[in-house]
């Protein structure tokens, strides 16, 4: 489970990174404030599981990729061959950050 709040947080930071670039309007930027409380709520739940170090590496790095790819899909930012391979060593070692991290049967918090 406590992976899957990892994955919530990451999605949701791409949103919220979108809106702290492009919100224009009150409405706006009450969604971006909503996705980031959303976002970090998500990485605490998460941190009650898992290393917070691999959390935060998790996190910033699966948002970072996907950030980027989204600017080169949908925002047009200049696309190049070293973002390509930069971004894909991220997902890599992304992966290898998962493959080798135990999800700890107890939460670390107290009461």
């Amino acid at each position: 489970m406590a992976w899957l709040y990892v994955l919530l947080a990451a999605i949701v930071e791409v949103f919220w990174v979108i809106g702290l670039r492009y919100s224009d309007t009150a409405l706006e930027w009450a969604g971006t404030i909503v996705a980031i409380i959303v976002s970090f709520y998500a990485i605490i739940k998460a941190c009650e599981k898992l290393p917070s170090g691999t959390v935060y590496a998790v996190f910033t790095g699966s948002g970072a990729a996907a950030i980027v790819l989204i600017d080169f899909l949908f925002f047009h930012a200049e696309f190049s061959i070293a973002k390509v391979i930069f971004i894909t060593i991220i997902i890599i070692g992304v992966i290898g950050i998962k493959m080798t991290t135990v999800e700890s049967e107890e939460s670390e918090g107290g009461d």
